[in-house]
């Protein structure tokens, strides 16, 4: 059966009202790309912990029943809202089909650094993946894929270390993707900490494809166990990366590392200067718009929320 799409383009600031309004019309669903990417929809922010993944600009696609009339849908919304800038607006009809088996088919194997690779469950690694470490990814739930320049400058940093025998703690770890990579790179163990339910179940069911879930634990923000950790990894919002700055810097163990991502370009200073209390040696890595922070902890200098106890 087909379906009715309409894509609107809004501010971020705008994004919970039209959303709540297209939902009040009737969409089935409606998803967010970022506006700036329209064209790749797999360029997915992975959710952060407390926080909506939303980028400057947004582009809600509200699906809807075929035959619903577009014009009136449209005179609909302006009369629910008049502040809805109505100018973006298109509608295309979407032929009914398997959306995972869609994403699959349009998903193809990448690689970070000189060894990770990220390839679909049911793809076949390429030859020169063989030689490095594979993560399988499962679509179905996935809140991040790698595509994203957030997760790949992730990614590239977690090539880089020598992972071996430590335990890598994933905050706000979306599909798991990050804490995978991190497992099959030789971590000993993982921790993800995420608030959405579906994102730790889709973390459970990626490590279990990958065979590591006996080396992985997550947790909601309310469960997740105090403690320091030699390696941190957080792929969340910039406003988060700021009200959290003391809880993350409680996770790391002194002389441990850190990598602070989902920053766009033009917020790194903010959070370099915010930062700088706990981490020596920062710096900012920039991929199209968006920025990797990276630090050293110092040693000695604990926070007043710092854990005792070092994994």
């Amino acid at each position: 059966m087909p379906w009715l799409e309409l894509s609107l383009r809004c501010r971020a600031a705008d994004e919970a009202r039209l959303e709540a309004a297209l939902e009040d019309l009737g969409a089935l669903s409606v998803s967010l790309l970022d506006a700036a990417d329209a064209d790749n929809e797999q360029a997915i922010l992975e959710p952060g912990v407390g926080e909506t993944p939303l980028w400057p600009d947004v582009t809600l696609l509200a699906l809807f029943e075929a035959g619903t009339d577009e014009q009136l849908l449209l005179h609909a919304l302006d009369a629910y809202d008049g502040r809805i800038d109505l100018s973006s607006a298109n509608f295309r009809v979407v032929e009914d089909q398997d959306w995972e088996r869609a994403w699959m088919d349009q998903y193809r194997p990448m690689r970070f650094g000189e060894r990770t690779w990220i390839i679909p469950w049911n793809m076949q690694a390429p030859p020169e993946a063989e030689s490095g470490v594979i993560v399988r990814l499962d679509p179905g739930l996935a809140f991040g894929s790698g595509t994203h320049p957030t997760t790949a400058l992730c990614l590239q940093w977690l090539d880089s270390l020598d992972l071996a025998g430590k335990t890598v703690l994933d905050f706000g770890c979306g599909s798991g993707i990050l804490a995978l990579a991190a497992l099959k790179l030789g971590a000993k163990a993982a921790v993800g900490v995420d608030n959405d339910p579906q994102a730790l179940s889709a973390s459970a069911d990626n490590a279990e494809r990958n065979a590591v879930d006996d080396r992985l634990r997550v947790y909601g923000p309310e469960n997740e166990p105090a403690q320091c950790y030699p390696v941190v990894v957080a792929n969340i919002l910039a406003v988060a990366l700021d009200a959290l700055a003391e809880t993350l810097a409680a996770r790391v163990a002194p002389a441990g590392v850190i990598a602070l991502s989902g920053i766009l370009h033009g917020q790194e200073p903010a959070l370099l200067q915010r930062y700088a209390p706990w981490f020596e040696q920062l710096q900012a890595v920039r991929l199209d718009d968006w920025i990797r922070i990276t630090g050293i902890r110092k040693a000695g200098q604990l926070t007043s929320a710092s854990p005792p106890i070092t994994l």
